[in-house]
């Protein structure tokens, strides 16, 4: 059962989860960019929606579904 997702969830986790989908729905950069691939363990679902100004309540709706 894949794991809940929710802002602390990392991009790695999301990735797993075969998501890529839902991110490039949200136009998330981070999955074209070379710097996110080094850091996507650290790098927060929550944290990439602050700093990119991506709707986090809509995004974590559609990646739950």
């Amino acid at each position: 059962m894949p794991k809940l997702i929710n802002k602390n969830t990392t991009l790695k986790e999301v990735l797993d989860q075969n998501k890529e989908n839902v991110l490039a729905k949200y136009n998330v950069p981070c999955l074209t960019c070379p710097m996110a691939k080094m850091e996507m363990n650290e790098l927060k679902i929550g944290d990439i929606c602050g700093i990119y100004g991506i709707d986090l309540k809509g995004l974590l709706e559609d990646l739950s579904k």
